[in-house]
């Protein structure tokens, strides 16, 4: 099936004439995408899976348990999928001592939980915006805070051409919209996502995702945002209570299919195949958020009795152990901090963990000492 999902406009960039997409505004039309058969049975099996990740984020304590560590490894993927390097380990380390050996790299995924949790904040509050063009803005400005690309309109609308690919607008392998056209897509994107359209909303979330990867908005940082977009859409529409999807593990394993599957819909209008793809990725997503989650589960658990039944176990050891896992780097003077005791007590605590084999002292120094929940950071580094 094929169908045109936009329209060529001819302008003039960088000197030479350039052929720039401007995508139909959404939903598909012509014929409309139809949930039906093979893709009706693929929806259902995301909505399962999703189903099983909602359910093991719930039978947890404490949510930060897997929070944490949810909304870490999604940016840090959707960042590797834009080219930076930094670990979980890295992010983690950073978080704790504010040293990194790749601080850059540290710096951007860093500003892209930020932009998470401001735009989740926001969202939640009844007298803060909804999810729109404007908060958008908002968020890539705290992406593009102090990193490469901070001198590329942090937090604007583009207004001069863009492509992907290439070294310029008449070799690139995709041009989209001229800037003129991006304030009126975006506004037709936000009616869209806040109508009635009834399409079911995860595959709306997917649909989102590309036509704002097509209209490509601003200067740099749209993979994230667009990406992003994805888990706000998810909470939003009530399919999550908590961003637990990290979508970008399956995005990155199947990366130049995920930039096929984008660039199908522009030249033939292949939403059906997007669909599925995006459908497969998120049923491949939540499944491994399970496997994950109970394997995490299962360690907290786990170490837990092992540290209760320690001979020398204390208060402060335990309450340290409950709080790893949204803190699986530590140092002395954090769990100072975060036990609201003085060093000699949050030490102790920390040795115990360290004896017990719960911990484990990372720099080989005498002074400056940093220690890792190593097994924790191990099975949410498994993609």
């Amino acid at each position: 099936m094929t169908r045109q999902a936009g329209t060529y406009r001819v302008s003039n960039a960088h000197g030479e004439s350039v052929r720039a997409f401007v995508p139909f505004p959404l939903p598909p039309a012509d014929p409309p995408l139809a949930v039906a058969d093979e893709l009706a049975e693929r929806h259902a099996e995301a909505l399962a899976a999703l189903g099983r990740l909602r359910v093991a984020g719930s039978m947890v304590p404490d949510e930060s348990w897997f929070l944490y560590g949810f909304v870490r490894k999604e940016a840090v993927l959707s960042s590797q999928i834009e080219g930076t390097q930094a670990t979980l380990r890295d992010v983690a380390t950073f978080e704790a001592t504010s040293s990194a050996d790749r601080p850059a790299d540290v710096e951007e995924v860093c500003n892209y939980i930020d932009g998470l949790n401001h735009a989740r904040t926001v969202i939640a509050d009844a007298a803060g915006l909804p999810l729109s063009t404007r908060l958008l803005c908002d968020v890539h400005r705290i992406l593009m805070r102090g990193v490469r690309g901070d001198d590329k309109l942090p937090g604007e609308i583009r207004r001069s051409q863009n492509w992907i690919g290439g070294t310029r607008p008449g070799n690139a392998r995709f041009v989209p919209p001229p800037h003129e056209e991006v304030a009126r897509e975006l506004a037709a994107l936000e009616k869209w996502i806040h109508s009635d359209d009834p399409l079911p909303p995860l595959i709306k979330a997917g649909l989102a995702h590309v036509q704002f990867e097509t209209i490509h908005p601003f200067l740099d940082g749209n993979g994230r945002i667009g990406r992003m977009l994805i888990t706000l859409l998810v909470e939003h529409w009530g399919l999550l209570e908590q961003p637990l999807l990290y979508l970008s593990v399956a995005f990155k394993r199947r990366q130049q299919e995920y930039y096929a599957r984008l660039a199908a819909v522009r030249t033939d209008g292949d939403w059906e195949g997007w669909t599925s793809f995006f459908l497969d990725c998120v049923t491949s997503a939540a499944d491994g958020g399970v496997r994950i989650a109970q394997a995490i589960h299962a360690l907290i658990g786990h170490d837990r009795q092992h540290v209760i039944g320690h001979e020398r176990a204390t208060v402060a050891a335990i309450q340290l152990l409950d709080l790893l896992p949204s803190n699986p780097v530590l140092t002395v003077s954090r769990a100072v901090v975060l036990l609201g005791m003085t060093a000699p007590p949050s030490r102790k605590a920390i040795e115990l963990l360290e004896e017990a084999g719960v911990l484990r002292e990372t720099t080989g120094k005498q002074r400056d000492r940093v220690y890792a929940y190593h097994a924790y950071l191990d099975l949410l580094t498994e993609s």
